[in-house]
């Protein structure tokens, strides 16, 4: 969480048109960590996930430290102001970075507005550099301020925004524990439409980024290719040059690549090289030695015949197989803004996705005259959840959906309960620790 140790000062232009702000460079990262975990008040142990530090100089004199990290993955006061939904937020996470390191260092002295012009001049280059370091702009900077030590000040002053104050927890050993100090929940969108575009329906670019390559060995790419050749094949048998399967493989990996449309998929298959056209079993061409991509009709064609819920149904068990199986399955509905059946309803979406990766695994339509319930059951059905947890709002807290996630899927599932179920609210709000003794004691 980021704190600053600084106070909030006046006057000075003269010298604060001088600093500049800028990335440390790799060979000062050792006395960067050394000095924040001499002068801030909570030290430092690590920053997590994507980072980047910074210092801001003047004439070449350490005035001030940031450290930016990943985002909290859960902060109420933050998501409610954007207004995103649960798949939204996983899927767009990446786009925010949390300021979690704000040192003025004691040699910068007394010198007024410093705080606040050295969070301006960060601000204004976070977004680029983001870019070159880890391939992707940002489009909110989020922040902590421990109101029992600090006032924010220099943060309002450099137009940050108070969305609401944290419930006091944090994340120790995988698990949210209270630490009793809520924090000031700040804000600052580095793009003028921030929030619309975090809750928008697709991404334009350059924040539409593909996802994160991932290694795959031999073997699951093998046992992907084989589900796909599986399937049945639409296509007549005379003059096919493409294996099915290759055609889907590659389709599937242009689409997690961000493209979208046959053309775009065309476009991106071509730009294969022969090394990865060999290893996704291309057709090879004995006249010119090549191995030949699938042209923008044979993908139409094999995209338009193929049966596209058994497509679905290989994918996601392949997802599933591939991935970390300590990654939890949440299931979510969700309104699709502008879709609307020809009785003038509107579409209603389940589905379901890791909550890690924020790849949706299985999805499904739920019908004008029922509601999310009984369709959990039939999206859940095809999926192997052996010892996954597998979480869900209020709405699912059924007692027949428990039974089928635990005798029927071999999972484990974490449900909401509210008030609208009283007698299941009281009993559990009744439960104090002594009711969970520990299973196990270490005899040291």
């Amino acid at each position: 969480m980021a704190e600053t140790t600084c106070q909030a000062c006046h006057g000075s232009p003269e010298l604060l048109r001088r600093v500049e702000v800028r990335p440390i460079r790799p060979e000062e990262r050792g006395a960067w960590d050394a000095l924040v975990a001499a002068h801030h008040y909570l030290g430092l142990r690590s920053l997590f996930g994507k980072t980047l530090r910074y210092v801001a100089t003047l004439d070449g004199r350490w005035l001030a430290l940031l450290g930016w990290q990943a985002a909290a993955l859960k902060c109420a006061p933050r998501d409610t102001w954007i207004g995103w939904g649960r798949v939204l937020h996983y899927q767009r996470l990446h786009l925010l970075a949390n300021n979690a390191r704000f040192l003025i260092l004691p040699a910068a002295g007394d010198m007024p507005n410093l705080a606040s012009r050295v969070l301006a001049l960060n601000l204004r280059r976070l977004s680029a550099d983001w870019q070159r370091v880890h391939g992707h702009p940002l489009l909110l900077a989020e922040t902590f301020v421990d109101r029992a030590r600090f006032t924010g000040a220099c943060y309002r002053a450099a137009n940050w925004q108070v969305v609401g104050t944290t419930r006091g927890f944090a994340r120790r050993n995988g698990r949210y524990a209270p630490h009793g100090a809520p924090k000031q929940a700040l804000v600052y969108p580095l793009h003028p439409h921030a929030r619309a575009l975090l809750c928008a329906a697709t991404l334009p670019a350059p924040w539409s980024t593909p996802m994160q390559s991932v290694a795959l060995t031999s073997a699951q790419l093998q046992d992907l290719q084989q589900r796909l050749s599986a399937l049945p094949n639409g296509r007549r048998p005379r003059g096919l040059r493409h294996r099915q399967g290759t055609v889907l493989s590659i389709a599937i990996a242009a689409v997690l690549a961000g493209r979208r449309g046959y053309s775009a998929i065309a476009e991106w298959a071509a730009d294969l090289t022969q090394a990865q056209l060999k290893r996704l079993r291309a057709r090879f061409n004995p006249r010119t030695e090549r191995f030949e991509p699938p042209s923008e009709p044979t993908l139409r064609r094999v995209l338009q015949t193929c049966d596209a819920p058994a497509v679905n149904a290989t994918l996601s068990g392949w997802l599933l197989g591939v991935t970390n199986p300590d990654d939890a399955v949440a299931v979510d509905g969700k309104a699709l803004r502008g879709a609307l059946r020809p009785d003038g309803t509107q579409v209603h979406l389940l589905s379901a996705f890791l909550q890690e990766q924020g790849i949706t695994i299985a999805q499904r339509e739920i019908p004008a005259k029922t509601n999310e319930i009984p369709e959990l059951k039939p999206l859940l059905e095809p999926l192997d959840l052996t010892g996954r947890v597998v979480t869900a709002d209020a709405l699912h807290t059924q007692r027949e959906t428990a039974r089928f996630l635990v005798e029927d899927k071999q999972a484990h599932y974490l449900l909401t309960v509210k008030a609208n179920q009283p007698t299941l609210y009281a009993d559990l709000s009744a439960l104090t620790a002594a009711h969970f003794p520990p299973q196990h004691r270490d005899p040291r």
